[in-house]
């Protein structure tokens, strides 16, 4: 399935982890302004930590400090818990629905499969706004990067792969991008579970994803990586410690205001509504 099939009609705001939370606090804003604004409703998920009160405090004040309408946090410290009423009448409600940081594998272990996981798809397929930043960032594909070495060349055991909740298809996230040099085990994930693209997200950083055009903002850079035309790899010759070899990736850097078309993987240049087209080297 292409990361076209099946897409939600609501947006995606897929952060790269250690957003503003005090200053200006633009990704953040941004996400409640999509949800509704005034009038959004909020829902706060904090699967992925172990600190499920405390993140879902954190992130239900600075949401009402926005001006939203209701704000929430679904606690599932028990998988039962992602099958409860309560929960699911929350999500029911929801325009924003927000997933916190902290582990990737958590949210899969407590709510993938849930009558819960079951609520949110179809809110998102129903126009809400569906966020996430660092682990929740990196559960939006089908499949995720569960784990992985940062700061290294690419190898087939540089980083772990497993199901994601499904949110984008085709695509891989990797998130705290360039803080954590992060592209050699992106690299390594996109030969082992083959996709259209990999999406690596800087901090204080995301991607909006509406329908098949992603828009950057935030304070860093998102680096999309796009093996699709690629000439040559060595996987069937390797073993799991050696180091992977691959020719003709591409790769784009986009800054805030910049854009990049999911369909046609081409970037576009801020303002512009063309692929970007390179500008001559001044002397």
């Amino acid at each position: 399935m292409s990361h076209l099939e099946g897409r939600s009609d609501g947006s995606l705001i897929i952060i790269g982890g250690a957003e503003d939370r005090t200053d200006t606090c633009l990704i953040l804003r941004e996400f409640v302004r999509r949800a509704g604004g005034i009038k959004a409703h909020i829902v706060v998920i904090p699967a992925a930590t172990s600190y499920q009160q405390e993140a879902g405090d954190d992130y239900t004040r600075l949401f009402k400090s926005f001006g939203a309408e209701t704000v929430q946090a679904i606690l599932t410290k028990e998988r039962e818990d992602a099958d409860k009423y309560e929960a699911l009448e929350a999500i029911a409600q929801a325009t924003g629905i927000f997933f916190t940081g902290g582990d990737q594998a958590r949210v899969i272990q407590l709510i993938k499969g849930t009558l819960l996981d079951d609520a949110i798809h179809k809110r998102h397929r129903d126009g809400a706004v569906v966020a996430g930043t660092s682990a929740g960032a990196a559960i939006m594909p089908d499949v995720m990067i569960v784990e992985g070495e940062s700061d290294t060349h690419p190898r087939l055991d540089a980083v772990e792969m497993g199901s994601g909740m499904g949110f984008l298809n085709g695509i891989l996230v990797d998130q705290h991008f360039a803080q954590r040099g992060r592209l050699g085990r992106l690299l390594a994930a996109l030969l082992i579970e083959p996709s259209v693209l990999g999406l690596g997200i800087d901090e204080n950083t995301a991607v909006i994803v509406e329908g098949d055009e992603l828009e950057v903002i935030g304070a860093g850079a998102v680096t999309v990586v796009d093996e699709s035309n690629t000439t040559f790899n060595n996987m069937d010759r390797l073993l799991r410690d050696e180091p992977l070899a691959v020719f003709g990736v591409s790769l784009h850097i986009l800054p805030h205001g910049y854009r990049f078309n999911l369909s046609s993987r081409q970037p576009t240049a801020k303002g512009d509504k063309l692929p970007a087209q390179g500008l001559p080297l001044q002397s």
